[in-house]
């Protein structure tokens, strides 16, 4: 409805309000990235680190300060940040795609792709390395939800929602059924294997880190392409259709992002749940029907998140380390049953 000044009435729209937001998470995120830099569970106080990171001279000459900002609490950090920017873009493109408000990564089998790449390298390949794993873990889940695609594009129903799910849910059955098969004649790789499944940061190496930020950036950017097919299909496959886009295509190419992304994260941090899924939920309530305004928030929501997790799993058990993906199902637990028991669970998807 149009008023006689020719403009249109009626509340504004949530979506104006994804720039500030966007702008708070940003700015939040670097202050996270510096308390992370700050804090660690070794003895090295924030105030040396401090001092570290402003050029102290005195700072700069004691190795241990160097060992612990620079080789532990950097790499975690971009890890941290990296982990949640994927999780956030893909489990939002996988929402809007599917049009499901409670789908999450794990529905392509990346996650059991994933573990069971992990378990075949331990046991048969002797990949016991972090890098190793990482690379296993890689392959593994990007090799699953290639599987996925190919199952899902295949028939008269090329590309639904239904059949990618239904694809993504049986082979995830599947490879978890092998990987405890595997599991069960041999304990040392199972030892290795229920460290890594836990889901952490700890550990995490630059030289690991850096090989996977292309594959981010390339997965990033499709996500960003997609922004206007995905809300195109939020109005439905018809009027998709209609204004020029195919359905089928739009989700398969989707798929392949979400594959991307959720590969390179589980290969740096393991399976790590309900942040895929948390994420876009938030971001929807703010950028309402902004595709891009969903995926940036989404992305930044996430890393945020990601961030303080890790920074609360160095501190809550000093000085030991709680895994990450422990505390986020703490929160994401109650969350979920909130958000399903919601009675804006049914706007809240990609129609919103």
């Amino acid at each position: 409805m149009k008023s006689g000044t020719g403009r249109p009435t009626g509340p504004p729209a949530r979506g104006r309000t994804a720039v500030p937001a966007a702008a708070v998470l940003l700015v939040s995120l670097l202050v996270l990235c510096l308390l992370s830099l700050l804090i660690g569970t070794g003895s090295s106080s924030p105030a040396r680190a401090w001092d570290y990171l402003a050029g102290d001279p005195s700072a700069r000459a004691d190795p241990q300060l160097r060992l612990a900002v620079v080789d532990v609490r950097l790499p975690r950090t971009l890890a941290a940040v990296t982990v949640g920017l994927c999780l956030g873009t893909a489990g939002c493109l996988l929402q809007a795609a599917t049009r499901n408000p409670l789908a999450e990564t794990g529905l392509l089998g990346v996650n059991s792709g994933a573990a069971f790449a992990v378990v075949v390298g331990l046991t048969f390949f002797d990949a016991s390395s972090p890098t190793a794993l990482l690379v296993w873990a890689l392959g593994g889940g990007t090799a699953a939800s290639a599987v996925v695609l190919l199952l899902a594009a295949s028939g008269r129903a090329a590309g639904s929602p239904l059949r990618l799910v239904l694809a993504g849910s049986a082979l995830g059955a599947t490879f978890h059924g092998m990987t405890s098969y595997v599991l069960l004649g041999t304990q040392s790789t199972f030892d290795v294997y229920r460290y890594w499944t836990i889901g952490s940061l700890a550990g995490v190496r630059t030289s690991e880190l850096l090989p996977l930020l292309p594959l981010v950036a390339v997965g990033l950017a499709v996500a960003l392409g997609c922004a206007r097919p995905l809300a195109a299909l939020g109005l439905g496959d018809d009027s998709a259709r209609s204004l020029g886009h195919h359905p089928g295509r739009v989700r398969l190419v989707v798929a392949g992002a979400v594959s991307l992304l959720a590969g390179c994260a589980v290969a740096v941090a393991g399976p790590i749940a309900f942040l895929g899924l948390l994420a876009p939920y938030a971001a929807r309530a703010v950028a309402g029907a902004s595709m891009s305004g969903q995926l940036v928030l989404s992305a930044l929501i996430a890393a945020d998140v990601m961030i303080v997790a890790d920074l609360l799993a160095r501190v809550v058990i000093r000085p030991w380390e709680a895994p990450v993906s422990v505390l986020l199902a703490f929160v994401g637990g109650p969350l979920l049953v909130w958000i399903a028991r919601s009675s804006r669970l049914s706007t809240a998807g990609a129609t919103s």
